[in-house]
């Protein structure tokens, strides 16, 4: 089964003997008394990545968004969330609204609908928290944060991103032989914007391979964070084993990370160059999620079952109007060459359009 369903873009795996050895899982101290050993380390370690002054670790991005909305729930605050963010970012913004924070939503990337948003004057005395994913890879676009961070800084406001699926891809000074940019930084780097009043939510589970989250910005915001956060209190904070697969991932990132950024930019170029020879299109752009686009002459469901019968193994998910799925190749820098022409190749059989082919695995 050839499996195009894994968000482990870079390709990264941990195996235990590649890592520093721990003698125990977690102390049993929770994060709010001592930091697991290493954490403070890694910490560091992403927010000098990302171009952060300070940050903190958790197990997730639902605990940091859980924790970051209650913080700020207790304060004079407005929520604007764009339209398209990942749901985990609006649990949290849920338990603020349910502690009484007015909350407006605006059009998916568009600066307009937010400033407009944000001049309405029945909010104009509350200290605006724009919300927004760093990357969406549903439309293949980054978001405008040059123009975000101008609107809410004229309003005296947090912009806080979510960004999971940039860190590790995107990074500075893109150019024809690093196409993503170096670094792997995320989209604060690939957009060359700095500031505290800029909060950053990210789990290395996709770019890095690691189920760990940080919470990265200004001193003040993670002193402010660490300081009232309920779950580095009452949840078990990163195992030992996890800080240390972090760490061994931000090592291998700084050596080779672009080496694989590279790779993987040749094989979603590749992905698209096939699919365009074979009368085929997908959104995405160069992200290594390519979301097919399917006339009307093609039932998505049907067509994921056929290929997962020819053994490509594909993401269906709901398409974000909901009237139909979509059908989704998540490329990874573990995959091959080869790879990509036979994913191609069972998809022309699998829709009709070729006969199948000998060389076929």
């Amino acid at each position: 089964m050839l499996d195009f369903t894994s968000a482990l873009y870079l390709g990264f795996r941990h195996p235990s003997w590649f890592l520093q050895p721990w003698s125990q899982l977690t102390t049993g101290v929770p994060a709010a008394l001592a930091p697991p050993p290493g954490e403070r380390r890694v910490a560091e370690n992403l927010v000098a990545l990302q171009g952060c002054e300070s940050g903190v670790l958790a197990p997730s991005t639902l605990h940091l968004f859980w924790d970051l909305f209650g913080v700020l729930s207790g304060e004079k605050v407005a929520v604007f969330v764009d339209s398209g963010v990942y749901p985990i970012s609006r649990w949290g913004i849920e338990r603020a609204v349910m502690r009484g924070v007015p909350a407006r939503q605006f059009s998916h990337y568009d600066p307009d609908s937010l400033r407009e948003k944000l001049g309405r004057k029945n909010l104009s005395r509350l200290r605006p928290l724009v919300v927004t994913d760093g990357f969406c890879p549903s439309c293949g676009e980054s978001a405008p944060i040059n123009q975000y961070i101008e609107i809410t800084r004229s309003f005296r406001g947090y912009l806080i991103i979510d960004d999971t699926q940039a860190l590790g891809i995107l990074g500075y000074d893109p150019e024809p032989g690093a196409p993503y940019g170096k670094g792997g930084g995320g989209i604060l780097r690939r957009s060359a914007v700095e500031g505290t009043d800029v909060v950053l939510i990210s789990s290395l589970a996709k770019g890095f391979g690691v189920p760990v989250a940080g919470l990265t910005g200004s001193h003040a915001m993670v002193e402010h964070f660490e300081s009232r956060s309920e779950t580095r209190t009452h949840s078990s904070p990163p195992s030992i084993a996890v800080i240390h697969a972090a760490e061994y991932a931000l090592g291998v990132n700084e050596e080779r990370g672009d080496i694989q950024r590279l790779r993987l930019a040749k094989l979603v170029g590749q992905f698209r160059e096939r699919l365009r020879s074979a009368g085929f299109s997908a959104s995405g752009n160069l992200f290594p999620v390519q979301t097919l686009i399917l006339s009307d002459n093609f039932d998505p469901r049907a067509l994921h079952s056929r290929l997962l019968q020819l053994g490509v193994r594909t993401v269906l998910r709901r398409s974000r109007n909901r009237n139909s799925p979509l059908i989704s190749f998540i490329i990874t820098a573990h995959h091959t060459a080869r790879d990509i022409d036979y994913a191609v190749d069972v998809l022309e059989y699998a829709a009709g359009t070729k006969k199948r082919k000998q060389r076929w695995r």
